[in-house]
């Protein structure tokens, strides 16, 4: 089958995500990227296009979207990967055109750019994809399974963290480029490492238990000298159902270093999982010792072993996951383009409604804290 023809908003070639993006996108073989408006100038971009290879540059995303739709050979998918405050009006622009959108989290910056790119969606027949590429992981994907037939009871509590400790020091004012956005209100919204870890937190948490949060009690704090955003955020939950819960996000835990862990307890047994040890899951049954499942092993379930690419005992991780996210999206728009509806298209794959989920998310969080870590309903 031929290969998606892919365009890219922002990424160029000195930015991590947009490496991460263009890598995960052609693990699987399945698109090809021939066109890109990659940074905020003509000059910036045609410069990243010519150094990555990509054979058409665009000076901006209106200018993209409007010639790309134009031509017969023109992109069938777009990936943005610009900092939170470009997305919306940049997959308005591609919508608007019939061109599917693979969009990087937080949806937007601001819950009224999301709920303007929400009618979008809705009006639109392209696909849109949001990124929380650790729902790709095999061993989430068994985890969600085992949830979801029983395997632990009703679910009771439901345990996420994300820590890490790059912000510890102010890296925003020594010239990192992902730690300026990041602790900018303006580019990055009103959330800090709610916004931008504690939504794979809270997205992880839901789409294993299967279970939605109501209302939140959060803590935000900035340790960093001047910082304008949280860097650290304690948060209880309530979920819809009953389970309750509890969160922490934070960019200033020294020993971190991308340690994402969730724990998921029911009547009748637990499981966990870390990101760092990505192919390993632990399930104890209530009254059992516990047992190992590995990525591809005995014991793996049909829904880790289709998302899994090699076998078992061989190291995968990041890279395969969000590749994950690349591969379902493909079979998506290939489905889409075949006559199916986008509903069913989408599977299991993030979209509007989790980027939804992910603003009310972070506007709940920071409305918590400035009253107290009052409770708050999503």
């Amino acid at each position: 089958m031929a290969r998606i023809r892919l365009g890219m908003v922002g990424g160029g070639n000195d930015a991590f995500i947009g490496g991460v993006h263009r890598i995960a996108s052609r693990i699987d073989d399945r698109f090809e990227l021939v066109a890109g408006a990659l940074s905020s100038t003509p000059e910036k971009s045609a410069a990243s296009a010519e150094a990555l290879g990509i054979p058409r540059s665009y000076g901006s995303f209106e200018e993209m979207a409007e010639a790309e739709a134009a031509r017969e050979d023109g992109i069938d998918a777009v990936s943005i990967v610009t900092p939170n405050h470009v997305h919306a009006a940049a997959a308005k622009a591609f919508l608007a055109k019939g061109i599917h959108v693979i969009c990087d989290k937080p949806l937007t910056s601001t819950l009224e750019d999301a709920e303007a790119l929400a009618a979008s969606v809705a009006e639109a027949e392209a696909l849109f994809i949001l990124t929380h590429n650790y729902t790709g992981y095999p061993m989430i994907r068994q985890a969600r399974a085992m949830v979801a037939s029983g395997d632990l009871g009703d679910i009771r509590i439901v345990q996420a963290e994300y820590p890490q400790d790059w912000l510890t020091a102010p890296m925003e004012n020594e010239g990192v480029k992902q730690a300026e956005w990041r602790t900018d209100p303006a580019r990055s919204g009103a959330g800090g490492s709610v916004g931008d870890i504690g939504t794979h937190a809270h997205n992880l948490a839901c789409f294993v238990s299967g279970l939605q949060v109501e209302s939140i009690a959060a803590d935000l704090q900035s340790w960093g000298k001047g910082r304008k955003l949280d860097d650290n955020a304690h948060m209880m939950l309530r979920f819809a159902g009953g389970a309750r819960g509890m969160l922490w996000s934070s960019q200033v835990a020294p020993g971190n270093e991308n340690a994402l862990k969730l724990r998921v307890y029911g009547e009748k047994g637990g499981l966990e999982w870390s990101q760092e040890d990505p192919n390993y899951l632990w399930f104890t049954p209530l009254g059992e010792p516990k047992r190992l499942i590995t990525r591809n092993g005995a014991g793996a379930s049909e829904a880790s072993q289709s998302v899994s690419r090699i076998p078992g005992g061989h190291p995968e991780g990041y890279l395969e996951g969000f590749a994950t996210i690349y591969n379902e999206a493909a079979d998506a728009i290939r489905a889409v383009q075949g006559g199916a509806s986008r509903e069913s298209a989408m599977g299991v794959l993030p979209g509007i409604a989790e980027g939804m989920d992910g603003m009310r998310f972070i506007n709940a969080c920071v409305t918590s804290s400035a009253n107290d870590a009052a409770w708050t309903k999503l």
